[in-house]
């Protein structure tokens, strides 16, 4: 077998001509643009532009369990050491210990390694500003901006000798979990409950564990070890039937699910049903504005928050602002309007209370303690909330790139997305749009009775497949 040299795989190979930036960092299949040397020379790039709009401090860089994670995080560590900056690498962590330590350490930036909730195949660069916040549009731009400039010249001699260093800082991780801890209420403890924790062979196999055993909870772990083979194979936050039924059978309170990189949650009540970011939304907000603690009554949720959700919501004098879909669309919108809870149907909650990034950990946490504030079970807060409208949501995978960046402009369909629209009226919702992560087309309705669900979700569907896809 003849191997291509390093050198050689740099100067040959090519970047897309779309944009390398979508709604969280940089994704892909590894191996394919997600390569040692394109992470190399990102590193390069970026740490060459984060150097010229900020004042140097360490780059924080995680990553999940991911086979490909090590590879990448190594190549993007050398490309921000020989620009100077200096890297405080963590290791295996959750996506939002990167983002609380970015912030507290006044560090340069932040790097997670991590394709999220996406098969093992696939990872991902994400990348945070100095406060711990995903990165701005102009920055990930310029960053971009001097990835393809550079890209694939070579350097034979060095521009400098003032190299950064890499330090290996996993001890810090304590710090982001002593955090956790200290966001909840005082001398709470979840003594006598019972919690099954799907860790999708994750980032949080050994932090969440951890810290719901320190509180008093008694912990029964699925799928609790690292593993870059496994992670999200029919487990974790998109994949619930397995944790449902743990719960079941070890009759436990509760259940909550993360996906790889733990910056997702979605949980289980102990009648083994789906307590989603809407839920989740609703019953944290209706406790914090129960606490004087949520200005203005705003939540903000995505396109993606259920009609009931919303409904329900303002029953209770509050507000629901929806931004498009992608927590750092929502995180945002937060910074503008002065919320301080928001988050998507799928997961992802960003609490300003205590942190600055969507946190699968710190969420179970606190709908944990709301559970004992309350005195009842969380099946029993659930029925008390709300009802959601029938929903749908279909994923229609494309190969064709070109179709899938222009199929706005697919007059069938435009046409029967209005055709839905207005015969849903003020009774359901009609959303059609291309999925930031993945080469999907995402189809999905909403209504107040499950047959005009299903009818137009069916018709828009045909209508992608039929004209998108043949």
């Amino acid at each position: 077998m003849v191997t291509t040299p390093l050198k050689q795989q740099i100067t040959t190979q090519k970047l897309p001509v779309t944009p390398l930036f979508g709604t969280d960092g940089i994704r892909g299949k590894a191996g394919d643009l997600l390569t040692a040397p394109f992470a190399l020379q990102l590193g390069l790039s970026a740490g060459e532009v984060l150097k010229q709009n900020h004042k140097l401090g360490p780059i924080i860089l995680g990553q999940d369990s991911r086979n490909s994670s090590d590879m990448l995080a190594s190549a993007i560590a050398s490309g921000l050491t020989a620009v100077g900056v200096e890297v405080w690498n963590l290791g295996i962590c959750p996506t939002p210990c990167v983002a609380h330590l970015t912030k507290v350490n006044d560090a340069l930036g932040g790097i997670m390694i991590s394709a999220s909730h996406n098969p093992p195949e696939d990872n991902g660069i994400k990348f945070f500003g100095q406060g711990g916040t995903k990165i701005s549009h102009s920055l990930s731009e310029a960053i971009e901006f001097q990835l393809r400039k550079t890209y694939g010249l070579n350097h034979d001699t060095p521009l400098h000798n003032n190299w950064g260093k890499n330090y290996h800082r996993s001890y810090l991780i304590q710090d982001y979990l002593e955090n956790l801890v200290n966001s909840l209420p005082q001398n709470l403890n979840f003594t006598g409950l019972k919690v099954v924790l799907d860790l999708a062979w994750g980032a949080s196999v050994k932090l969440a564990p951890s810290v719901f055993e320190q509180l008093g909870a008694e912990v029964i772990a699925l799928h609790d070890e690292p593993d870059g083979n496994l992670i999200n194979v029919n487990c974790g936050s998109t994949h619930l039937e397995t944790l449902k039924q743990a719960v079941k059978n070890h009759q436990a309170d509760v259940g909550f699910a993360f996906d790889g990189d733990a910056d997702r949650l979605m949980a289980v009540d102990s009648l083994g049903r789906t307590i989603d970011g809407d839920y989740i939304l609703y019953l944290w907000g209706k406790h914090l504005q129960e606490q004087d603690q949520l200005p203005d009554n705003l939540l903000v949720g995505t396109v993606m928050a259920n009609l009931g959700f919303e409904k329900a919501w303002e029953k209770l004098g509050g507000k629901l602002i929806r931004t498009a879909v992608g927590d750092k669309y929502v995180q945002a919108q937060m910074w503008r309007t002065g919320a301080m809870l928001g988050g998507e149907q799928s997961g992802h909650i960003l609490c300003h209370h205590y942190g600055v990034s969507g946190d699968g950990l710190q969420t179970a946490l606190h709908l944990t303690a709301l559970i004992r504030q309350s005195g009842v079970s969380l099946s029993e807060l659930v029925d008390q909330s709300f009802t959601t409208y029938p929903q749908i949501l279909r994923n229609i995978r494309l190969h064709n790139c070109e179709r899938l960046n222009s199929w706005q402009d697919c007059e069938p369909l435009q046409k029967a997305i209005s055709e839905a629209e207005k015969s849903l009226g003020n009774d359901g919702r009609v959303l059609v749009r291309a999925s930031g992560t993945e080469p999907l087309i995402r189809v999905m309705v909403e209504a107040i009775n499950s047959d005009l669900t299903d009818y137009w979700t069916t018709k828009l569907t045909k209508e992608v497949e039929t004209h998108l896809i043949r």
